[in-house]
């Protein structure tokens, strides 16, 4: 057990319910995860049992209210927990994040309609939702979109395509955003979302994209060809409402990512440091080398800070005030200090550290994604700078 434990448990905003799950689940990822994520990812096949056991540990409901089958619990137990599962397999906390993005935005922002049909599958994990932004020309641009939706009756005509949409082959539900008023100034005025089903017609899964790391999850492209979606799917029933509802859900996404960044930090780190204490050179183990040393020291000390930063975000969030600069700080830290960490872990495993025999090189693979992911870490310093900027205006 790591020296972080207390502190997760501390940060864990449940009380016992809270400390209980994190417990739960660090068992469960020691138990079930570690002994099985290599063998899943280098065959890259989705991993059935892992799955079901999420499912049935209630981990898809984990922030929902009670009243639409969720467990009520914050937003820093959420993130204490896709910090322990990150430890083990960054790419099952990929398959919770798109549920509970779209599931939070048609909670606070959907009809009465949309929460009564979609949230029951949403939160229970039993349908996997998707988040459906990036397009081959817009990706950190999110006004950039190129899919229209255009409406038509009972119904609105979407046309286009998305790309990089996790869990694509498994939707049941597909969150998208579509332009409803191309020419509207600012650009951001004419974005919507809409809930989009599997079955729905003129709506075509395409390729699953081939990925440095994150396998297990797959990523795909999908087609809108004048596929037709019922104007009661128009997410909260107006138009124009769609970027303000990105970005709300972002943040959500954001402290998914920053949380999985310091799972795979704490990974490498752990597996480090007991590396460091085994193998010797020159009569004694590499941890007496100075050198390794300040490695381990580095290490440690920027994990902490990325937890901590993710832990304030998911305080933040569970207040229900903005919370994009501390999602953004958080996101950017952790994925940097995931980074980081995984390359450091390698150089002190030296050879055995770039084979597939240990999962050192599989932290080193994934760690990228949260580099990307949820945006870049160039977009979260130009989110930061322009929070601070309105918080520190002059004047």
């Amino acid at each position: 057990m790591s020296v972080a434990t207390d502190i997760r448990e501390i940060l864990a905003g449940d009380g016992e319910a809270g400390i209980d799950i994190v417990r739960s689940v660090r068992r469960w990822v020691d138990d079930k995860v570690i002994p099985t994520a290599d063998e899943y990812e280098h065959a890259n096949t989705f991993p059935v049992a892992l799955h079901q056991d999420m499912l049935d540990m209630g981990l898809f409901a984990m922030v929902f209210p009670e009243e639409h089958g969720g467990l009520g619990l914050t937003f820093q137990t959420y993130a204490a927990v896709m910090e322990e599962i990150s430890r083990g397999w960054m790419s099952l906390a990929g398959m919770i994040n798109t549920n509970v993005i779209d599931g939070w935005a048609i909670q606070n922002f959907g009809t009465d309609y949309q929460r009564e049909r979609y949230l029951p599958g949403i939160v229970s994990g039993e349908t996997q939702a998707c988040f459906c932004v990036t397009e081959p020309n817009a990706g950190s641009d999110v006004q950039g979109i190129r899919t229209t939706a255009t409406r038509d009756g009972d119904d609105y005509v979407l046309n286009g395509n998305k790309l990089f949409v996790t869990n694509a082959d498994r939707g049941g539900v597909y969150l998208a955003l579509a332009k409803t008023d191309p020419l509207a100034e600012p650009r951001h005025r004419g974005i919507s979302a809409f809930i989009v089903e599997r079955d729905t017609p003129g709506f075509t899964i395409g390729r699953m994209i081939a990925k440095l790391g994150y396998k297990g999850a797959q990523t795909g492209e999908l087609f809108f060809a004048d596929a037709r979606v019922p104007a009661a799917n128009l997410l909260g029933g107006k138009e124009g409402f769609g970027f303000k509802q990105l970005i709300a859900g972002l943040e959500i996404g954001r402290i998914n990512v920053a949380a999985r960044g310091v799972g795979v930090a704490q990974a490498a780190f752990d597996a480090a440091i007991a590396y460091a204490q085994k193998r010797e050179t020159m009569g004694q183990p590499i941890a007496q080398h100075q050198a390794i040393q300040l490695k381990l020291a580095e290490m440690a000390t920027k994990i902490r800070a990325a937890r901590l930063l993710t832990m304030e975000a998911a305080r933040k969030k569970d207040t229900g005030a903005r919370t994009d600069l501390e999602a953004g700080m958080a996101k950017l830290f952790a994925s940097e200090v995931a980074a980081e960490c995984s390359l450091e872990a390698m150089r002190i495993h030296g050879g055995i550290g770039y084979t597939e025999e240990l999962s050192i090189e599989r932290y080193y693979r994934d760690a990228p994604l949260m580099l990307v992911g949820e945006g870049t870490s160039e977009i979260q310093k130009i989110v930061i700078a322009r929070r601070l900027l309105e918080l520190y205006a002059a004047g």
